[in-house]
Protein backbone atom coordinates (compact mmCIF):
# COMPACT_ATOMS: atom_id res chain seq x y z
CA UNK A 1 0.00 0.00 0.00
CA UNK A 2 1.54 3.29 -0.87
CA UNK A 3 1.67 5.86 2.06
CA UNK A 4 -0.35 8.28 -0.06
CA UNK A 5 -3.39 5.66 0.62
CA UNK A 6 -2.45 5.06 4.50
CA UNK A 7 -2.45 8.84 4.88
CA UNK A 8 -5.66 9.32 3.74
CA UNK A 9 -6.86 6.10 5.63
CA UNK A 10 -4.80 7.53 8.64
CA UNK A 11 -7.31 10.79 7.99
CA UNK A 12 -10.67 8.89 7.57
CA UNK A 13 -9.78 6.82 10.76
CA UNK A 14 -9.22 10.78 12.40
CA UNK A 15 -12.64 11.75 11.64
CA UNK A 16 -14.43 8.76 12.56
CA UNK A 17 -13.01 8.26 15.91
CA UNK A 18 -12.92 12.18 16.95
CA UNK A 19 -16.86 12.31 15.68
CA UNK A 20 -16.98 9.08 17.89
CA UNK A 21 -14.98 11.14 21.18
CA UNK A 22 -17.53 14.44 20.28
CA UNK A 23 -20.99 12.84 20.31
CA UNK A 24 -20.63 9.94 22.90
CA UNK A 25 -17.55 10.35 25.02
CA UNK A 26 -17.24 13.90 25.40
CA UNK A 27 -16.55 13.49 28.99
CA UNK A 28 -13.02 11.89 28.15
CA UNK A 29 -11.91 13.01 25.22
CA UNK A 30 -9.55 15.72 26.64
CA UNK A 31 -8.00 13.10 28.70
CA UNK A 32 -7.25 10.86 25.31
CA UNK A 33 -6.59 13.71 23.56
CA UNK A 34 -3.87 15.03 25.93
CA UNK A 35 -2.32 11.76 25.76
CA UNK A 36 -2.97 10.36 22.33
CA UNK A 37 -4.40 12.52 19.47
CA UNK A 38 -2.24 15.66 20.55
CA UNK A 39 2.15 13.84 21.19
CA UNK A 40 0.92 11.75 17.53
CA UNK A 41 0.40 15.21 15.85
CA UNK A 42 2.59 17.20 17.42
CA UNK A 43 5.56 14.57 17.23
CA UNK A 44 4.61 14.75 13.07
CA UNK A 45 4.70 17.85 12.67
CA UNK A 46 7.71 18.92 14.96
CA UNK A 47 9.77 16.20 12.96
CA UNK A 48 9.10 18.16 9.86
CA UNK A 49 9.40 21.60 11.20
CA UNK A 50 12.67 20.64 12.47
CA UNK A 51 13.88 20.23 9.05
CA UNK A 52 12.36 23.52 7.34
CA UNK A 53 14.42 26.64 7.63
CA UNK A 54 17.51 23.91 6.93
CA UNK A 55 16.27 23.15 3.94
CA UNK A 56 14.81 26.57 3.10
CA UNK A 57 18.68 28.00 3.47
CA UNK A 58 19.99 24.87 1.47
CA UNK A 59 17.01 25.15 -1.39
CA UNK A 60 17.40 28.58 -1.70
CA UNK A 61 21.26 28.41 -1.85
CA UNK A 62 21.22 25.86 -4.39
CA UNK A 63 18.41 27.68 -6.29
CA UNK A 64 20.29 31.12 -6.66
CA UNK A 65 23.32 29.90 -6.92
CA UNK A 66 21.75 27.54 -10.12
CA UNK A 67 20.57 30.85 -11.39
CA UNK A 68 24.10 31.92 -11.95
CA UNK A 69 22.80 35.09 -14.38
CA UNK A 70 21.64 38.07 -12.29
CA UNK A 71 19.50 39.18 -15.22
CA UNK A 72 17.59 35.85 -14.66
CA UNK A 73 17.20 36.00 -10.75
CA UNK A 74 15.45 39.20 -11.25
CA UNK A 75 13.40 37.63 -14.04
CA UNK A 76 12.21 34.61 -12.08
CA UNK A 77 11.78 37.03 -8.80
CA UNK A 78 9.77 39.41 -10.72
CA UNK A 79 7.74 36.81 -12.32
CA UNK A 80 6.84 34.91 -8.58
CA UNK A 81 5.79 37.89 -6.85
CA UNK A 82 3.67 39.50 -9.69
CA UNK A 83 2.14 35.77 -9.55
CA UNK A 84 1.81 35.58 -5.74
CA UNK A 85 0.18 39.26 -5.72
CA UNK A 86 -2.07 38.79 -8.79
CA UNK A 87 -3.71 35.56 -7.94
CA UNK A 88 -3.87 36.75 -4.25
CA UNK A 89 -6.17 39.69 -5.58
CA UNK A 90 -8.45 37.01 -7.92
CA UNK A 91 -8.94 35.16 -4.77
CA UNK A 92 -9.75 38.30 -2.84
CA UNK A 93 -12.23 39.33 -5.65
CA UNK A 94 -14.02 35.95 -5.92
CA UNK A 95 -14.02 35.50 -1.93
CA UNK A 96 -15.96 39.20 -1.93
CA UNK A 97 -18.00 38.06 -4.96
CA UNK A 98 -19.26 34.90 -3.62
CA UNK A 99 -20.10 36.43 -0.09
CA UNK A 100 -22.17 38.95 -1.21
CA UNK A 101 -24.06 36.90 -3.45
CA UNK A 102 -24.80 33.92 -0.94
CA UNK A 103 -24.99 36.16 2.32
CA UNK A 104 -23.42 33.95 5.15
CA UNK A 105 -24.09 36.28 7.74
CA UNK A 106 -27.61 36.89 7.32
CA UNK A 107 -28.57 34.69 9.95
CA UNK A 108 -29.63 35.18 13.86
CA UNK A 109 -25.45 34.93 15.84
CA UNK A 110 -24.71 35.52 19.45
CA UNK A 111 -22.68 38.60 19.54
CA UNK A 112 -22.47 38.83 23.35
CA UNK A 113 -19.33 37.79 25.07
CA UNK A 114 -17.85 38.03 21.55
CA UNK A 115 -13.80 38.97 22.21
CA UNK A 116 -10.63 39.03 20.59
CA UNK A 117 -7.48 40.23 21.73
CA UNK A 118 -5.78 40.99 18.22
CA UNK A 119 -1.61 40.62 18.06
CA UNK A 120 0.06 44.24 16.70
CA UNK A 121 1.16 43.80 13.18
CA UNK A 122 4.51 45.31 12.56
CA UNK A 123 3.97 48.24 9.86
CA UNK A 124 4.59 47.27 5.99
CA UNK A 125 7.53 49.92 5.66
CA UNK A 126 9.26 48.03 9.11
CA UNK A 127 8.68 44.45 7.61
CA UNK A 128 10.47 45.16 4.59
CA UNK A 129 13.11 47.24 6.07
CA UNK A 130 13.79 43.92 8.42
CA UNK A 131 14.02 41.63 5.45
CA UNK A 132 18.41 42.06 6.02
CA UNK A 133 18.70 40.61 8.68
CA UNK A 134 21.75 41.59 11.03
CA UNK A 135 22.12 38.57 13.20
CA UNK A 136 21.33 35.56 10.36
CA UNK A 137 22.02 33.18 12.69
CA UNK A 138 19.49 34.95 15.71
CA UNK A 139 16.65 34.98 12.48
CA UNK A 140 17.35 31.25 12.12
CA UNK A 141 16.62 30.06 15.52
CA UNK A 142 14.01 32.87 15.81
CA UNK A 143 12.04 31.22 12.33
CA UNK A 144 12.53 35.08 10.77
CA UNK A 145 11.66 33.25 7.47
CA UNK A 146 11.82 36.54 5.48
CA UNK A 147 15.24 37.11 6.92
CA UNK A 148 16.55 33.48 6.52
CA UNK A 149 15.18 34.05 2.69
CA UNK A 150 17.27 37.21 2.29
CA UNK A 151 20.42 35.53 3.71
CA UNK A 152 20.19 32.47 1.49
CA UNK A 153 19.68 34.29 -1.82
CA UNK A 154 22.57 36.48 -0.77
CA UNK A 155 24.84 33.60 0.06
CA UNK A 156 23.68 31.91 -3.11
CA UNK A 157 24.41 35.24 -5.38
CA UNK A 158 27.53 35.38 -4.04
CA UNK A 159 28.35 31.38 -4.82
CA UNK A 160 27.14 32.31 -8.13
CA UNK A 161 29.48 35.29 -8.67
CA UNK A 162 32.40 34.07 -7.54
CA UNK A 163 31.90 30.71 -9.46
CA UNK A 164 34.76 27.84 -9.33
CA UNK A 165 36.86 28.96 -6.54
CA UNK A 166 33.32 27.94 -4.77
CA UNK A 167 33.06 24.43 -6.36
CA UNK A 168 33.98 22.80 -2.85
CA UNK A 169 31.05 24.64 -0.76
CA UNK A 170 28.41 24.02 -3.52
CA UNK A 171 29.25 20.64 -3.55
CA UNK A 172 28.73 20.55 0.43
CA UNK A 173 25.35 21.65 -0.03
CA UNK A 174 24.12 19.73 -2.18
CA UNK A 175 25.39 16.72 0.03
CA UNK A 176 23.55 18.46 2.71
CA UNK A 177 20.39 18.80 0.47
CA UNK A 178 20.38 14.90 -0.23
CA UNK A 179 20.84 14.29 3.43
CA UNK A 180 17.66 16.50 3.79
CA UNK A 181 15.89 14.90 1.87
CA UNK A 182 16.77 11.56 3.10
CA UNK A 183 15.37 12.39 6.35
CA UNK A 184 12.09 13.43 5.08
CA UNK A 185 11.36 10.46 3.12
CA UNK A 186 12.31 8.95 6.43
CA UNK A 187 9.90 11.04 8.64
CA UNK A 188 7.07 10.24 6.08
CA UNK A 189 6.80 6.80 7.61
CA UNK A 190 4.95 8.34 10.81
CA UNK A 191 2.15 10.44 8.46
CA UNK A 192 -0.52 8.19 8.55
CA UNK A 193 -0.33 8.29 12.70
CA UNK A 194 0.32 12.32 13.07
CA UNK A 195 -2.44 12.78 10.44
CA UNK A 196 -4.36 10.68 12.67
CA UNK A 197 -3.98 12.23 15.58
CA UNK A 198 -4.29 16.14 14.10
CA UNK A 199 -7.72 15.21 12.26
CA UNK A 200 -9.12 13.28 15.54
CA UNK A 201 -8.06 16.80 17.25
CA UNK A 202 -9.59 18.92 15.43
CA UNK A 203 -12.64 16.84 14.68
CA UNK A 204 -12.74 15.73 18.32
CA UNK A 205 -13.05 19.25 19.79
CA UNK A 206 -15.41 20.69 17.35
CA UNK A 207 -18.82 20.35 18.66
CA UNK A 208 -21.20 19.74 15.85
CA UNK A 209 -23.71 22.43 16.89
CA UNK A 210 -20.63 25.12 16.20
CA UNK A 211 -20.37 23.65 12.70
CA UNK A 212 -23.98 23.78 11.47
CA UNK A 213 -24.07 27.32 13.04
CA UNK A 214 -21.38 28.34 10.60
CA UNK A 215 -22.14 25.99 7.83
CA UNK A 216 -22.89 29.01 5.58
CA UNK A 217 -19.55 30.57 6.22
CA UNK A 218 -17.93 27.50 5.95
CA UNK A 219 -19.96 26.66 2.38
CA UNK A 220 -18.57 29.91 0.83
CA UNK A 221 -14.67 29.64 2.28
CA UNK A 222 -14.39 25.76 0.71
CA UNK A 223 -16.18 27.30 -2.40
CA UNK A 224 -14.60 29.41 -2.88
CA UNK A 225 -10.83 27.52 -2.23
CA UNK A 226 -12.23 25.36 -4.58
CA UNK A 227 -13.14 27.76 -7.10
CA UNK A 228 -9.90 29.34 -6.82
CA UNK A 229 -8.17 26.17 -6.93
CA UNK A 230 -9.68 25.22 -9.94
CA UNK A 231 -10.31 28.54 -11.84
CA UNK A 232 -7.07 30.57 -11.39
CA UNK A 233 -4.34 27.80 -10.64
CA UNK A 234 -5.94 25.52 -13.55
CA UNK A 235 -6.17 28.11 -15.97
CA UNK A 236 -2.34 29.25 -14.62
CA UNK A 237 -1.18 25.92 -15.17
CA UNK A 238 -2.91 24.76 -18.28
CA UNK A 239 -2.14 28.77 -19.65
CA UNK A 240 1.05 29.40 -18.71
CA UNK A 241 2.44 26.19 -17.41
CA UNK A 242 1.44 24.26 -20.85
CA UNK A 243 0.40 20.78 -17.97
CA UNK A 244 -2.75 19.38 -17.87
CA UNK A 245 -4.70 20.37 -14.53
CA UNK A 246 -6.10 17.34 -13.79
CA UNK A 247 -2.42 15.58 -14.00
CA UNK A 248 -0.64 18.80 -12.15
CA UNK A 249 -3.10 18.07 -9.15
CA UNK A 250 -2.70 14.18 -9.14
CA UNK A 251 1.04 14.47 -9.36
CA UNK A 252 0.99 17.46 -6.22
CA UNK A 253 -1.63 15.66 -4.37
CA UNK A 254 0.41 14.07 -1.92
CA UNK A 255 1.85 17.30 -1.07
CA UNK A 256 -2.07 18.77 -0.76
CA UNK A 257 -2.72 15.97 1.97
CA UNK A 258 0.33 16.22 4.17
CA UNK A 259 -0.69 20.65 4.42
CA UNK A 260 -4.33 19.32 4.75
CA UNK A 261 -2.83 17.17 7.91
CA UNK A 262 -0.46 19.85 8.98
CA UNK A 263 -2.36 23.11 8.50
CA UNK A 264 1.33 25.14 7.70
CA UNK A 265 2.66 25.77 4.70
CA UNK A 266 6.26 26.02 6.41
CA UNK A 267 6.19 22.48 7.87
CA UNK A 268 5.13 20.90 4.28
CA UNK A 269 7.49 22.60 2.06
CA UNK A 270 10.21 19.52 2.17
CA UNK A 271 7.22 17.46 0.91
CA UNK A 272 5.79 19.98 -1.68
CA UNK A 273 9.21 20.71 -3.10
CA UNK A 274 10.61 17.09 -2.91
CA UNK A 275 6.95 16.20 -5.00
CA UNK A 276 7.34 19.06 -7.54
CA UNK A 277 10.79 18.29 -8.44
CA UNK A 278 10.41 14.40 -8.76
CA UNK A 279 6.73 14.01 -9.69
CA UNK A 280 6.86 16.96 -12.17
CA UNK A 281 10.12 17.52 -12.98
CA UNK A 282 10.41 21.11 -12.48
CA UNK A 283 14.27 21.92 -11.64
CA UNK A 284 15.72 22.74 -8.49
CA UNK A 285 16.79 26.09 -8.70
CA UNK A 286 13.06 26.80 -9.78
CA UNK A 287 11.32 24.85 -7.11
CA UNK A 288 14.27 26.21 -4.11
CA UNK A 289 13.93 29.60 -5.46
CA UNK A 290 9.60 29.79 -5.79
CA UNK A 291 8.51 27.39 -3.39
CA UNK A 292 10.48 28.43 0.07
CA UNK A 293 9.61 32.15 -1.44
CA UNK A 294 6.09 31.18 -1.51
CA UNK A 295 5.68 29.29 1.62
CA UNK A 296 5.98 32.37 3.32
CA UNK A 297 4.44 35.37 1.66
CA UNK A 298 1.58 33.50 -0.85
CA UNK A 299 -1.40 32.75 1.09
CA UNK A 300 -4.30 33.05 -1.31
CA UNK A 301 -6.40 30.33 0.93
CA UNK A 302 -5.68 32.81 3.91
CA UNK A 303 -6.91 36.08 1.77
CA UNK A 304 -10.15 34.32 1.05
CA UNK A 305 -10.87 33.52 4.46
CA UNK A 306 -10.48 37.14 5.18
CA UNK A 307 -12.29 38.29 1.82
CA UNK A 308 -15.22 35.93 3.30
CA UNK A 309 -14.84 36.83 7.12
CA UNK A 310 -14.86 40.59 6.74
CA UNK A 311 -18.24 40.51 4.52
CA UNK A 312 -19.71 37.85 6.82
CA UNK A 313 -18.68 39.82 9.94
CA UNK A 314 -20.38 43.48 8.09
CA UNK A 315 -23.55 41.40 7.80
CA UNK A 316 -23.70 39.91 11.40
CA UNK A 317 -23.63 43.87 12.47
CA UNK A 318 -25.49 44.93 9.64
CA UNK A 319 -22.63 47.05 8.17
CA UNK A 320 -22.76 48.58 4.56
CA UNK A 321 -19.69 48.44 2.73
CA UNK A 322 -19.24 50.54 -0.14
CA UNK A 323 -16.87 50.18 -3.31
CA UNK A 324 -14.18 51.86 -2.08
CA UNK A 325 -14.25 49.80 1.46
CA UNK A 326 -14.29 46.79 -0.86
CA UNK A 327 -11.44 47.82 -2.77
CA UNK A 328 -9.74 48.88 0.51
CA UNK A 329 -10.23 45.11 1.45
CA UNK A 330 -8.64 43.44 -1.21
CA UNK A 331 -5.59 46.34 -1.54
CA UNK A 332 -4.90 45.52 2.53
CA UNK A 333 -5.18 41.77 2.36
CA UNK A 334 -3.13 41.50 -0.71
CA UNK A 335 -0.39 43.76 0.62
CA UNK A 336 -0.66 42.56 4.33
CA UNK A 337 0.31 38.67 2.60
CA UNK A 338 3.46 39.86 2.42
CA UNK A 339 3.91 42.75 5.19
CA UNK A 340 3.34 40.55 8.38
CA UNK A 341 5.01 36.94 6.72
CA UNK A 342 6.63 35.27 9.30
CA UNK A 343 4.46 36.51 12.22
CA UNK A 344 3.26 33.99 14.55
CA UNK A 345 -1.32 33.82 13.98
CA UNK A 346 -0.49 35.67 10.65
CA UNK A 347 -3.80 34.73 9.00
CA UNK A 348 -6.20 36.21 12.47
CA UNK A 349 -3.68 39.07 12.44
CA UNK A 350 -3.79 39.80 8.82
CA UNK A 351 -7.98 39.91 9.37
CA UNK A 352 -7.91 42.33 12.20
CA UNK A 353 -6.01 44.35 9.86
CA UNK A 354 -8.53 43.95 7.08
CA UNK A 355 -11.15 44.82 9.33
CA UNK A 356 -9.67 47.86 11.67
CA UNK A 357 -9.09 49.50 7.64
CA UNK A 358 -13.24 49.53 6.95
CA UNK A 359 -14.00 50.09 10.42
CA UNK A 360 -15.38 46.94 11.80
CA UNK A 361 -14.65 45.88 14.98
CA UNK A 362 -12.04 43.22 15.66
CA UNK A 363 -13.48 41.36 18.34
CA UNK A 364 -15.84 39.78 16.08
CA UNK A 365 -13.22 37.76 14.64
CA UNK A 366 -14.43 35.38 17.65
CA UNK A 367 -17.37 34.34 15.64
CA UNK A 368 -15.03 32.90 12.87
CA UNK A 369 -12.67 31.21 15.44
CA UNK A 370 -14.46 28.26 16.37
CA UNK A 371 -14.46 26.47 12.46
CA UNK A 372 -11.10 28.52 11.73
CA UNK A 373 -9.01 25.05 12.70
CA UNK A 374 -11.18 23.11 10.03
CA UNK A 375 -10.73 25.58 7.18
CA UNK A 376 -7.39 26.24 8.07
CA UNK A 377 -6.66 22.72 6.83
CA UNK A 378 -8.10 23.45 3.24
CA UNK A 379 -6.53 26.78 2.90
CA UNK A 380 -3.10 25.83 3.64
CA UNK A 381 -3.92 22.87 1.01
CA UNK A 382 -4.56 25.91 -1.52
CA UNK A 383 -1.63 27.85 -0.35
CA UNK A 384 1.01 25.20 -1.29
CA UNK A 385 -0.60 24.73 -4.37
CA UNK A 386 -0.53 28.09 -5.46
CA UNK A 387 2.82 28.12 -4.95
CA UNK A 388 3.82 24.93 -6.82
CA UNK A 389 1.95 26.54 -9.98
CA UNK A 390 3.92 29.50 -9.86
CA UNK A 391 7.04 27.27 -10.05
CA UNK A 392 5.16 25.37 -12.96
CA UNK A 393 5.13 28.51 -14.77
CA UNK A 394 8.08 30.03 -13.65
CA UNK A 395 10.03 26.91 -15.34
CA UNK A 396 7.57 26.90 -18.33
CA UNK A 397 8.73 30.39 -19.12
CA UNK A 398 11.97 29.84 -18.54
CA UNK A 399 12.18 26.95 -21.47
CA UNK A 400 12.13 23.90 -19.17
CA UNK A 401 10.38 20.67 -20.03
CA UNK A 402 8.19 19.43 -17.57
CA UNK A 403 6.36 16.60 -17.67
CA UNK A 404 5.10 13.49 -15.31
CA UNK A 405 8.11 11.93 -13.63
CA UNK A 406 7.93 9.29 -11.01
CA UNK A 407 3.94 8.27 -9.59
CA UNK A 408 2.78 9.42 -5.92
CA UNK A 409 3.81 6.06 -4.48
CA UNK A 410 7.29 6.75 -4.90
CA UNK A 411 7.35 10.48 -3.20
CA UNK A 412 6.69 8.95 -0.34
CA UNK A 413 7.34 5.51 -0.16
Amino acid sequence: MSLTRKILYGMGLGIIVGLIFNLALPGVFETVNSYLFVPLGKIFVNLIKMLVVPIVIVSLILGTAGISDPKKLGRIGGKTISFFLITTAIALVLAIGMALLVQPGSGSFQLDGASFEAAEAPPVIETLLNIIPANPLGAMVEGSMLQVIAFSIIIGFGIARVGEKASGLIKLVEQANEVLMYIVQAIMKFAPYGAFGLIATAIGSQGLEAIAAMGKYMFVVLFVLLLHLVITYGSAVSLLGKLNPIKFIKEFSPAMIVAFSTSSSAATLPISMKTLQNNLKVSKSVSGFVQPLGATINMDGTAIMQGVATIFIAQVYGAELGLGQLLTVILTATLASIGTAGVPGVGLIMLSMVLTSVGLPVEAIALVLGVDRLLDMCRTAVNITGDAACAVYVARSEGETLGEGEMEENITA
